[in-house]
């Protein structure tokens, strides 16, 4: 357990300091701490959100709770959350405060909306962070295709980068107007977004109407029955990037799915859509280390180039 309230201590010597980037405080799940990996704390000011994958001992939890409330009782923490992931509708409870009624991932000058406790995603993914970095750096003036948008996160970061147009593409209409949401949050101009609430299998044709893209962004569910199962189904998207692509273009493919490593992505691209080259892997997130960077979050660059292809 020290090595989880090392990092706390940490984290709260950068909050005082003024440093209220959102984060993962610690990251067990990647089986670099034995003993604790059934935990993840994030820090998304002034909440911690803290997260447990397996049942643990009443004692271990009552120590825990303990040493946490007596560390932040007078630090600008306001709240902590715990959800027990282990159990039926992964129920949460605080532990610690209380939760303001808004909360936000902060990221510089960028905030998003939260909706913490609620199942599995808070609405903010902290992993993508190289991801969205990757895009910020090479979006201006560009179209930008945001697939398996979410809430809208990467297109967020886009315009705030001066991208030409972004179109997100999510079959959950719940998940699009919290993206909209974000995007009213940070000041962004409504006509420099498109939003389609469409199921990216079946409506290739509303999608590929704006196009052709510079940049395509590819961020699927690793595994949702009925809706996008990765294994079978990012192999049929794959195939459809020389309809979205512009010659030249960019794709950043991103897989978390822990059993699929990133020669599963490869084979996809080689068998797929031949005409793109590998370009690079996106390195991980350092709050997020692992023991195997096959099981980390995959991000992939592949640069579409039909003709270069064809001469060879």
């Amino acid at each position: 357990m020290d090595c989880v309230f090392e990092r706390l201590v940490s984290a709260l010597e950068d909050l005082s300091a003024g440093r209220v980037d959102s984060r993962r405080v610690f990251h067990g799940r990647g089986r670099c701490f034995p003993g604790v990996e059934f935990l993840t704390i994030d820090l998304y000011h002034p909440v911690l959100s803290i997260v447990l994958f397996d049942e643990v001992p009443e004692a271990w939890e009552r120590e825990f709770v303990a040493r946490l409330s007596a560390l932040i009782v007078d630090t600008p923490i306001q709240g902590a959350l715990l959800q027990r992931r282990y159990d039926a509708g992964a129920p949460a409870e605080v532990i610690f405060g209380t939760i303001p009624e808004q909360v936000f991932a902060r990221r510089g000058d960028q905030r998003f909306h939260l909706k913490l406790g609620q199942r599995q995603n808070s609405g903010f993914f902290l992993d993508m962070e190289p991801g969205r970095e990757w895009l910020e750096t090479r979006c201006e003036g560009k179209t930008v295709l945001n697939l398996f948008s979410y809430t809208c996160a990467f297109s967020v970061v886009a315009l705030g980068a001066k991208a030409k147009h972004v179109v997100n593409v999510d079959m959950s209409r719940g998940a699009l107007s919290q993206g909209r949401e974000n995007h009213r949050l940070n000041g962004l101009p409504a006509e420099g977004s498109k939003y389609l609430a469409e199921n990216v299998l079946k409506s290739w044709g509303r999608i590929k109407r704006p196009g052709p893209y510079d940049l395509a962004v590819i961020d699927p569910p690793s595994y949702q029955p009925g809706s996008f199962v990765a294994k079978k189904d990012y192999l049929r998207v794959v195939r459809r990037i020389p309809e979205l692509v512009k010659s030249g273009g960019e794709v950043l493919a991103c897989l978390n799915a822990p059993e699929m490593g990133e020669a599963f992505l490869r084979r996809a691209f080689v068998e797929m859509c031949p005409e793109c080259t590998f370009v690079e892997r996106l390195a991980p997130s350092p709050a997020f280390p692992d023991v195997d960077s096959d099981r980390q979050l995959k991000l992939m660059v592949f640069r579409y180039s039909p003709s270069a292809y064809a001469s060879t």
